[in-house]
């Protein structure tokens, strides 16, 4: 199929979804689709309440419906998709309770993709996945429900997303992708449609394996290194160092690799690495640095909510009915989302000692907070104070200016999870 030829569906319009519709839309016809109708209606509106794609840049590539012509229309009814002839699949890979990879979202959208596959279609997968699910787990999906075969019929690509929410800098075309083919012709087809948007640039990896095992290691090398500077932070806490200032004279060396310690929560860092583990354990090997990185962190908040603990103790202040001020709620600073974010950790540790709580922050939508958490959240500190406590949690732009001491006690714990406030009383 030539360029001109091109029409592309993006199924699943969130954080990753969107701006890559959006992108795709000034150089081809596209359709993004997305099965929450609300979120629909709002996009053909102009509005993304993820914030990754400003009102007026989101205008300028809607159309008003499906056409051949270059732009964006979103639609959550199927038939508006049958025509297109590239299928992006960009749902959501989360892990279940017990930390097992949940691929339901990708069995569910293969399914919606296999309803509608014609002969000589591609199907691109950019979800983070272990090795293997694009041709294991999803297609065999795809060739179920569409009764074609798949290289003959159909083929599969696979270009592991790289969005970093709230980043305004490091968007979507200005970020080097990998890409694949399920044939040596397909990877170069996929390579190329990558290439005519993505201004960084291009790599075309060997295979869709290749690919698959590039993203999850990705973002499991960034969770050991975390959680290597989290535990320097516990040790040198227990020496009375400051973590930060060590970090910072080791950062001269030219190779010094600069992470800092913190909570790791979110759909990437805090997720991958158990798709990585799980693959490993089906072939007979138990990954133990993996594991392990993936230990330390999850038990940050609970860490760090008895570090506050400690510090009000040793300063007298009674932590049952502590009046405690939580700054920050979302898995990242400034940006909403607050899925799989582990300043939830901190706060239910902290619930536990009855300590009334008060959640401020200016990004998360207190309903999703709500639904998810079950934690009450305000936007607008509105005349509260008196507050014993003070957890900045998250790094947020609009937490720099506040004026802590006329919120707090004269004797009051500032604890900064993130090391950004001059004036804390302890950190990590």
């Amino acid at each position: 199929m030539s360029s001109s030829q091109i029409k592309i569906a993006v199924i699943g319009l969130g954080y990753v979804g969107l701006p890559l519709a959006r992108l795709f839309a000034t150089k081809y016809p596209v359709i993004g689709f997305d099965i929450n109708q609300a979120r629909i209606e709002e996009l053909n509106s102009g509005i993304d309440n993820t914030l990754e794609v400003s009102s007026e840049v989101l205008k300028s590539v809607l159309v008003a419906k499906p056409s051949f012509s270059n732009g964006l229309f979103c639609s959550s009814n199927l038939d508006d998709i049958k025509g297109c002839n590239v299928y992006v699949i960009t749902v959501p890979t989360p892990v279940d309770k017990n930390n097992r990879p949940d691929l339901t979202p990708l069995y569910k959208s293969s399914e919606t993709v296999g309803k509608v596959l014609k002969a000589g279609d591609i199907v691109i997968y950019e979800s983070t996945v272990y090795p293997g699910v694009t041709e294991e787990e999803c297609v065999p999906v795809l060739e179920r429900v569409s009764g074609l075969i798949f290289n003959k019929d159909f083929f599969a690509g696979y270009s592991p997303e790289r969005i970093n929410p709230g980043d305004k800098e490091h968007t979507v075309e200005k970020i080097l992708k990998v890409t694949s083919g399920s044939t040596p012709e397909i990877g170069k087809k996929v390579d190329d449609l990558y290439k005519s948007v993505i201004i960084a640039g291009t790599h075309l990896a060997p295979s869709i394996k290749v690919a698959e095992a590039a993203k999850v290691i990705e973002n499991s090398q960034r969770d050991i290194n975390i959680a290597f500077v989290n535990e320097l932070a516990k040790i040198f806490n227990k020496l009375n160092i400051d973590t930060h200032a060590v970090l910072e004279a080791a950062s001269t060396k030219w190779n010094f690799l600069p992470f800092k310690p913190g909570l790791v929560g979110g759909h990437c860092i805090g997720v991958d690495p158990y798709y990585l583990a799980q693959k490993a354990q089906e072939h007979g090997y138990h990954p133990e640095i993996i594991l392990a990185g993936r230990r330390l962190n999850d038990g940050m908040g609970e860490y760090v909510a008895h570090e506050v603990v400690k510090l009000m103790v040793k300063r007298d202040i009674a932590v049952k009915g502590a009046k405690i001020l939580m700054l920050g709620i979302t898995f990242k600073e400034n940006c909403p989302d607050v899925r799989n974010t582990k300043a939830v950790d901190v706060l239910n540790t902290l619930k536990d000692y009855d300590t009334d709580i008060t959640i401020f922050d200016p990004w998360a939508k207190p309903s999703d907070v709500k639904h998810e958490y079950g934690w009450d959240c305000i936007n607008v500190l509105n005349g509260e104070r008196d507050f014993d406590a003070v957890i900045l949690a998250v790094s947020h732009s609009e937490f720099a200016s506040l004026d802590l001491d006329s919120l707090c006690k004269t004797n009051r714990i500032i604890y900064d999870v993130k090391g950004i406030l001059s004036q804390a009383d302890g950190r990590l």
